[in-house]
């Protein structure tokens, strides 16, 4: 018997496995940016969502990358593996799938955005 949050859940599962093996074709495309220039545009891209001036990746989304990573380094689960063997590494993964995901697509979009010219900010006061 499924209910339909466990199917919610499964489908759920299966969206994050699509996008994560989409935007991994794509980001071995030619002209697409290599897993170095990914590296090294997090720290440009989290400063840029830190300050508030990156046009990409939000403080919400940023907020929601951390939790993953200390979801994963944590050593308290909500699903112990001493307990429950191979089932207890489901959750890891699915977290670990959609982080892996994110970092694809969020650092795929930062290196357009700034490909393509970010828009330059001044600080100062607006005048009206």
């Amino acid at each position: 018997m499924t209910t339909s949050t466990g199917s919610r859940s499964s489908a759920g599962r299966r969206a994050a496995l699509l996008t994560l093996a989409r935007v991994i074709v794509q980001s071995r495309k030619q002209g697409s940016p290599g897993l170095g220039d990914r590296a090294r545009a997090l720290p440009r891209m989290v400063t840029g969502a830190l300050s508030g001036r990156s046009g990409v990746l939000t403080r919400g989304r940023l907020g929601l990358l951390v939790l993953a990573i200390a979801y994963l380094v944590s050593p308290v689960d909500l699903v112990p593996e001493a307990l429950t063997s191979v089932f207890g590494l489901v959750d890891d993964g699915v977290v670990a799938l959609w982080l892996g995901g994110a970092l694809l697509v969020e650092t795929q979009r930062f290196l357009e955005w700034e490909r393509d010219g970010r828009p330059q900010v001044v600080d100062g006061e607006l005048v009206g």
